[in-house]
Protein backbone atom coordinates (compact mmCIF):
# COMPACT_ATOMS: atom_id res chain seq x y z
CA UNK A 1 0.00 0.00 0.00
CA UNK A 2 1.72 3.57 -1.12
CA UNK A 3 -1.55 5.28 0.16
CA UNK A 4 -4.65 4.69 1.46
CA UNK A 5 -7.13 7.69 2.14
CA UNK A 6 -10.66 7.09 3.30
CA UNK A 7 -13.08 6.88 6.55
CA UNK A 8 -12.11 5.45 9.87
CA UNK A 9 -12.93 5.95 13.57
CA UNK A 10 -10.48 6.63 16.41
CA UNK A 11 -11.68 4.69 19.69
CA UNK A 12 -10.68 5.41 22.85
CA UNK A 13 -10.75 2.30 25.21
CA UNK A 14 -10.37 2.66 28.89
CA UNK A 15 -10.12 -1.20 29.53
CA UNK A 16 -10.51 -3.71 27.05
CA UNK A 17 -13.69 -3.89 27.37
CA UNK A 18 -15.13 -0.37 27.61
CA UNK A 19 -15.16 1.81 25.01
CA UNK A 20 -15.50 5.56 26.18
CA UNK A 21 -15.71 7.40 22.83
CA UNK A 22 -15.64 7.27 18.74
CA UNK A 23 -15.35 10.03 16.48
CA UNK A 24 -15.62 9.15 12.68
CA UNK A 25 -12.48 10.63 11.08
CA UNK A 26 -11.49 10.98 7.49
CA UNK A 27 -7.65 9.80 7.04
CA UNK A 28 -4.63 9.84 4.55
CA UNK A 29 -2.11 7.73 4.96
CA UNK A 30 1.26 7.49 2.86
CA UNK A 31 4.01 5.41 3.11
CA UNK A 32 7.29 7.21 4.00
CA UNK A 33 11.21 5.83 4.16
CA UNK A 34 10.68 5.53 7.99
CA UNK A 35 7.07 3.55 7.78
CA UNK A 36 3.84 5.67 7.37
CA UNK A 37 2.70 8.77 7.30
CA UNK A 38 -0.75 9.73 8.65
CA UNK A 39 -3.22 13.33 8.89
CA UNK A 40 -6.38 13.51 8.98
CA UNK A 41 -9.88 15.94 10.04
CA UNK A 42 -12.89 14.99 11.69
CA UNK A 43 -15.95 14.35 9.25
CA UNK A 44 -18.46 15.91 11.41
CA UNK A 45 -17.99 19.83 12.76
CA UNK A 46 -19.60 19.33 15.80
CA UNK A 47 -18.86 21.43 18.74
CA UNK A 48 -19.92 17.81 21.04
CA UNK A 49 -17.63 16.12 18.50
CA UNK A 50 -14.90 18.12 18.99
CA UNK A 51 -14.84 18.89 22.49
CA UNK A 52 -15.29 15.03 23.05
CA UNK A 53 -12.00 14.22 21.33
CA UNK A 54 -10.31 17.38 22.97
CA UNK A 55 -11.21 15.59 26.43
CA UNK A 56 -10.17 12.52 25.42
CA UNK A 57 -7.15 13.68 23.99
CA UNK A 58 -6.08 15.33 27.01
CA UNK A 59 -6.47 12.49 28.79
CA UNK A 60 -4.16 9.88 26.86
CA UNK A 61 -3.92 10.87 22.71
CA UNK A 62 -3.68 6.37 22.36
CA UNK A 63 -6.55 5.64 20.64
CA UNK A 64 -7.62 2.64 18.18
CA UNK A 65 -7.36 3.50 14.40
CA UNK A 66 -10.14 1.55 13.27
CA UNK A 67 -10.67 1.03 9.52
CA UNK A 68 -14.37 0.11 7.37
CA UNK A 69 -12.93 -3.91 7.50
CA UNK A 70 -12.78 -4.18 11.14
CA UNK A 71 -8.60 -3.63 11.32
CA UNK A 72 -7.43 -2.03 13.51
CA UNK A 73 -3.45 -0.06 14.29
CA UNK A 74 -2.89 1.79 18.10
CA UNK A 75 -2.10 5.06 17.14
CA UNK A 76 -0.92 8.90 18.97
CA UNK A 77 -3.15 11.82 18.16
CA UNK A 78 -1.66 15.27 18.17
CA UNK A 79 -4.43 17.20 17.14
CA UNK A 80 -4.06 21.12 15.97
CA UNK A 81 -5.16 23.90 18.29
CA UNK A 82 -8.95 23.71 17.31
CA UNK A 83 -9.00 19.61 17.19
CA UNK A 84 -10.53 19.53 14.03
CA UNK A 85 -7.75 18.09 12.15
CA UNK A 86 -4.40 16.47 13.40
CA UNK A 87 -1.51 13.89 12.41
CA UNK A 88 -0.89 10.04 14.11
CA UNK A 89 1.89 8.28 14.94
CA UNK A 90 1.85 4.60 15.41
CA UNK A 91 1.66 3.96 19.21
CA UNK A 92 4.61 1.86 20.09
CA UNK A 93 4.43 1.63 23.91
CA UNK A 94 3.19 -1.01 26.03
CA UNK A 95 -0.48 -2.23 25.34
CA UNK A 96 -1.69 -1.90 29.10
CA UNK A 97 -0.72 2.25 30.40
CA UNK A 98 -2.17 4.02 33.87
CA UNK A 99 -4.49 6.80 33.12
CA UNK A 100 -5.14 8.82 36.15
CA UNK A 101 -7.36 11.54 36.01
CA UNK A 102 -9.64 13.53 38.46
CA UNK A 103 -12.74 15.62 38.30
CA UNK A 104 -13.48 17.87 40.75
CA UNK A 105 -17.10 17.27 41.20
CA UNK A 106 -17.94 19.75 44.12
CA UNK A 107 -19.93 23.03 43.20
CA UNK A 108 -19.12 26.35 45.00
CA UNK A 109 -21.76 27.11 47.45
CA UNK A 110 -24.81 29.35 45.88
CA UNK A 111 -24.19 32.90 47.59
CA UNK A 112 -27.15 34.41 49.01
CA UNK A 113 -28.57 37.60 48.15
Amino acid sequence: MDRFEGRCWLDWWANTSTLLGSVEVAVVITASDTGWDAHGRLTTDTVEDRDGFAFLCDQDPVFTLRFEDGSNVAVTAHPTDDHRRFTLTEYTGPARRSVEHHINLTQPQARLR
